[in-house]
């Protein structure tokens, strides 16, 4: 059978790419190594985390929360296996809810590791040991990403675990060591650390959540530590021994001046990034051109160096994100069928899922400052919004940067309650071109954690009501 679409890999990348592709008209067929769909995402990263950062804060609030409110409970207690088992249902839904859209958008559907023979031939090579060939008109990589290593650090997924491993521990570790104070790292540091562990976080820079403006990590550092989070910055992993049972980092300070120092650990998280995956593609020998990091070359309609062949999400240039590589994957198929595909990489939103969120969209002030770019700040703290102050949810601010001249809103961060959530109102004024008096005069219901966001727009020219 002859496709008009192949896309390899079913991350949120794929599998959207592919039934928007389905619906526009195209014969698609999709090829996913896994034995389920959902790449990364569904099955070994955004989801499962969110159910285990869900089911830990519920856990931590009954602990430490609920009497401040009236409620009185006996002492919770935790049921790893069941929590685990929550875990594994909110998977298991995912997976077989991409499993029937699929379906239910008559996209083929074909398991095994998929490698490109040529331009318009896909071959598929079955855990049986079967192989065959599916022809079509277009290619779309959509492979995601992989683990980053650690130089010198083996990850057995027992003691020294991977984001992966760290999702599927079967105790709670007395002490754990996360490896990178990135998204990933301290959203898991932030699951054990409410089940009871001892979380120190080692990163090799002198800031945590490298690339957010520097306030707002400022801040979140200051919250995270008083919620029982250790950091060391500016310091190096340069050994972990596992040989006694337990593990011996060894750690030395990044800049090279100062003694090492060695820490103990019951698991090592390692969360020091990912890198794109085209292993075993065989993108070298039809030359599909890779960037210095491994990443596929391509232009403004995702097509790679070599005609027929496309690539989108983790693969190519630009921020992790599953909803990054959703907005491709639909620009990719509706360009294919002849339409207007477009992604506006100015207004990608990311969140950390921790309590509080942290999120943004746009520029933060280090890249207005290096740009050259002026601008005029609106600060609200959460301290002063009510529904925050009634539900005792008060760490944390809203910042709008806005143009000095024309006041376009260029950049939005928040950290505070629902963060996640109210950073859409920000992303959808940016994508219509909004001012922060756009975002003033808009009512906003009261009483709500968005209030905030408008008083941060007030801010902008120094007129909140409430500070």
């Amino acid at each position: 059978m002859t496709y008009d679409l192949v896309v390899i890999g079913t991350g949120p990348g794929g599998y959207v790419c592919a039934i928007r592709a389905a619906q526009l008209g195209l014969k698609t067929a999709v090829v996913e190594k896994r034995a389920t769909f959902g790449g990364t995402c569904l099955n070994v990263g955004c989801m499962p985390s969110k159910a285990l950062l869900h089911a830990s804060e519920l856990f931590a609030d009954a602990r430490d929360h609920f009497a401040d409110m009236g409620i009185g409970v006996p002492s919770p207690t935790l049921d790893l296996p069941k929590m685990m088992a929550f875990k594994q249902e909110g998977i298991d839904g995912n997976t077989k809810g991409v499993d029937f859209l699929l379906k239910k958008n008559k996209v083929d559907t074909v398991h095994g590791t998929g490698r490109i023979a040529a331009p318009g031939r896909v071959e598929v090579a079955g855990e049986d040991g079967t192989t065959q060939t599916l022809e079509t008109k277009a290619i779309c990589i959509a492979t995601g990403s992989e683990v980053s290593p650690l130089r010198g650090v083996e990850i057995d997924e027992t003691i020294v675990v991977s984001s992966t491993g760290a999702l599927s521990l079967a105790k709670v570790p007395g002490k754990l060591i996360v490896v990178g104070a990135g998204v990933i790292g301290l959203e898991l540091g932030s699951v054990w650390r409410r089940l009871g562990a001892e979380v120190t976080v080692l990163e090799y820079l002198d800031r945590i959540l490298p690339g957010l403006d520097a306030e707002v990590a400022k801040q979140f550092q200051r919250i995270l530590q008083k919620q029982g989070f250790a950091f060391k910055l500016g310091a190096k992993v340069t050994a972990v021994d596992t040989s006694g049972g337990a593990a011996k980092v060894t750690v030395e300070p990044a800049q090279g001046e100062g003694a090492a120092e060695v820490l103990e650990a019951d698991i090592v998280l390692v969360a020091t990034g990912r890198y794109a995956y085209t292993e075993g593609l065989g993108l070298e020998a039809v030359g599909v051109k890779t960037d210095a990091r491994g990443r596929v070359e391509i232009d403004a309609h995702f097509a790679s160096s070599v005609p027929g062949i496309y690539a989108i999400g983790d693969v190519v240039v630009g921020p992790m994100l599953a909803h990054k590589a959703e907005d491709e994957g639909m620009a990719l198929a509706e360009i294919l069928a002849g339409k207007a595909g477009h992604v506006n990489y100015d207004v990608i939103p990311s969140v950390v899922y921790t309590f509080p969120e942290v999120a943004a969209v746009g520029k933060s002030e280090e890249e207005l400052k290096e740009a050259g770019t002026a601008y005029n700040v609106g600060k609200f703290p959460f301290t002063a919004n009510g529904r925050a102050k009634v539900n005792k949810t008060t760490d944390g601010f809203v910042k709008i940067l806005a143009d000095a001249t024309t006041d376009r809103v260029l950049g939005v961060h928040i950290i505070g309650p629902d963060a996640g959530n109210i950073i859409a109102e920000a992303a959808v004024a940016m994508e219509f071109g909004a001012s922060s008096e756009d975002i003033a005069r808009t009512c906003h219901a009261h009483p709500t954690l968005n209030e905030a966001v408008k008083e941060a727009a007030l801010a902008v020219e120094k007129r909140a009501i409430h500070m």
